[in-house]
């Protein structure tokens, strides 16, 4: 594995987190590679009928993305 030439522990946390996104984005960049199986797809659904049920479960994606970069 080719390392880039990137200090790492030079970059804020912002930077560091829009590199994260970066790489993530980089792994699957069409939908077909991202499928799911049908076991995923049914957790999923399952997660998402029971955070429908209760609105006191999980927190706005804003909210979260502001502790990673309080905390990071």
């Amino acid at each position: 594995m080719v390392k880039p030439n990137v200090d790492i522990n030079r970059l804020s946390r912002d930077e560091r987190l829009d590199l994260i996104q970066e790489l993530w984005d980089s792994l699957a960049p069409t939908q077909e590679e991202l499928a799911l199986t049908d076991a995923q797809r049914n957790e999923l659904d399952r997660r998402l009928d029971e955070m429908d049920a209760d609105n006191t479960l999980g927190i706005p994606w804003d909210q979260v993305m502001k502790q990673i970069r309080e905390h990071a």
